[in-house]
């Protein structure tokens, strides 16, 4: 019996051995597990950083913890305090902690080493969202670049900016830069390269991505970006005034001495963190979600961002990397569920619907523009049932549509020729029909969706995809491959259209709809008309004042 008891535990080890597998990290070691249905092992909940807590919670990342036995790396489903996402919504079983700052590696089951490396950054507005919102499985079956997810700070907890020692801003996105930096540092050992890293973000995400370009914090750590559907440039991304933003919510809170800074600070370090996400901020009407990224005091000290992303744009001193820029079509889908309520709102005060990265120097010139705006989208008629995808366009054009486009622009006239563009227009035949209509739209993060694994994330909806939508999914898959593996969307000799570098005037742009086509400058007669308006009206952020030396008794 003693042979085959030997041979069994040799069996047992070569299956235990098959199942997990060990990469040591400069913290310690880790095991991961073989994926359940894909050809890949999975390391889940690492701790790429430490988010400081209590009343350090909006300080910028310290470093991870260090172990010596190993690490199981599995899915705890930690996300980070937030209000948006709930787990009966998601349907899974999720866990909010402060500390909440753990990375995902996927890894395909390859000998290969020196694989590139892909880096989701996922969305929800900068209030909302997790690493592992959207699953890549079918993105991986190239077998041949491993993928990172990851966790960073959401709303007040990541993106108070007081400009205060203990609340400078911008700690989420500080969160991102230690991420990237916990990928250079590792990703060799899990078999990837850290010369080819390629970041790729979704709505908040793709704004992410998009300011992580321009910021000196992050320079040389990933080498290409695709942004979906967000923009560095849009309203949501920057705060104009932070310290403002922060008075006015926190005295919805109650709070009673909004001119004094140091109070303002104790307020929001002393909350509870179910205060601090009590609201998601969703129903705004100016095109912002409150709390996002800022520009923040230039102290030395390892600031995110400095200067505003426009001043960085102009001045060209940035880093020129391979671009690829992706929007559907009907991005303001995203606002569809709104109409009801806002079509009334939007004929009674028009202007409480502007941006909030647009300023004017009265009460009547406001007025004037919001009516020049409205009449551009809706005519003469009031806002209304007959008109509803005019709504969906101006809301596809402020949020999304209008930032991404400005930004192409202004990479080109930087001399960054390596941004591409493309609008994804395909709809699939049980895609919902829009209210009022019998229209179908691609909505926000549509091109997005089409690449990972969930067919329509608003409904979670995991009916077999037709055979339209199976051959769309492979083309948006084959072009995001293409991107991450060269740095363009159409490498020479591929079966797609050629599609060349988009210019200073938005073209040309590929159109992704029922058929493949290279078409000219996209949303050319829009966007004209909102480069009117933001060249006389643009609003730029600022960053918070010098605060006052701290009282005596705080020191």
């Amino acid at each position: 019996m003693k042979w085959w008891t030997c041979v069994v535990f040799m069996c047992a080890a070569v299956l235990a051995d098959d199942e997990w597998r060990e990469v040591r990290t400069a913290q310690g070691p880790v095991r991961g597990r073989k994926h359940p249905t894909a050809d890949m092992y999975a390391f889940y909940n690492i701790p790429y950083a430490t988010a400081p807590t209590g009343e350090d919670k909006f300080k910028a990342p310290l470093p991870p913890p260090v172990w010596l036995e190993p690490f199981d790396a599995v899915d705890k489903h930690v996300i980070c305090p937030q209000a948006m996402f709930q787990s009966e919504l998601l349907g899974e079983h999720l866990v909010a902690k402060e500390n909440c700052l753990i990375a995902n590696v996927f890894v395909p089951n390859t000998k290969e080493k020196n694989l590139s490396v892909v880096v989701y950054f996922h969305g929800g507005a900068f209030i909302g969202g997790y690493g592992e919102l959207l699953k890549s499985t079918q993105f991986m079956k190239a077998n041949d670049f491993i993928l990172v997810s990851f966790n960073y700070r959401l709303g007040i907890h990541g993106f108070l900016c007081l400009g205060t020692e203990d609340a400078p801003g911008n700690a989420g996105m500080k969160d991102q830069v230690a991420l990237l930096r916990w990928v250079q540092k590792n990703i060799a050992s899990f078999g990837g390269n850290p010369d080819d890293v390629t970041i790729v973000g979704s709505s908040a995400g793709s704004a992410s991505v998009d300011l992580l370009m321009l910021s000196k914090s992050a320079k040389g750590l990933f080498h290409r970006v695709i942004p979906e559907s967000g923009g560095n440039l849009a309203a949501f991304t920057i705060q104009r005034d932070p310290v403002e933003n922060a008075k006015k919510h926190a005295i919805k809170l109650n709070f009673t001495n909004g001119d004094d800074i140091y109070a303002l600070e104790k307020f929001y370090k002393t909350a509870p963190m179910e205060v601090l996400t009590a609201e998601t901020f969703f129903d705004r009407t100016d095109s912002t979600f409150v709390f996002g990224p800022c520009v923040e005091r230039d102290t030395g000290d390892g600031a995110f961002l400095t200067e505003t992303p426009l001043t960085i744009f102009k001045s060209g001193n940035y880093r020129k990397l391979p671009v690829l820029y992706g929007l559907a079509d009907m991005e303001g889908l995203l606002r569809v569920d709104f109409f009801e309520l806002w079509k009334h709102k939007m004929n009674e005060k028009f202007s409480d619907f502007l941006p909030a990265d647009l300023k004017f120097d009265s009460e009547e010139e406001r007025e004037e523009v919001a009516n020049k705006i409205k009449k551009f989208y809706f005519g003469d008629k009031p806002v209304g049932n007959d008109n509803i995808l005019k709504y969906i366009d101006y809301f596809s054009d402020v949020i999304f549509a209008y930032p991404m486009l400005r930004a192409v622009k202004l990479h080109a006239e930087a001399g960054n020729n390596q941004v591409y563009l493309y609008e994804y227009s395909f709809v699939d035949e049980d895609s919902p029909i829009i209210p009022h209509t019998n229209v179908r739209g691609a909505t926000h993060c549509a091109q997005s969706l089409a690449v990972y694994d969930t067919k329509n994330f608003t409904h979670l909806d995991q009916s077999p995809d037709s055979p339209a939508l199976k051959k769309m999914k492979k083309i948006v898959r084959e072009i995001w491959h293409n991107f991450v593996k060269t740095g363009t969307p159409v490498p020479e000799g591929f079966a797609l259209p050629a599609w060349p570098a988009a210019g200073a005037d938005r073209a040309p742009h590929m159109s992704l709809g029922e058929r493949l086509e290279l078409r000219g400058a996209l949303l050319a007669e829009r966007t004209r008309f909102w480069d009117d308006i933001y060249q006389r009206y643009y609003r730029d952020a600022v960053p918070p004042p010098k605060p006052p030396p701290r009282p005596r008794d705080e020191l």
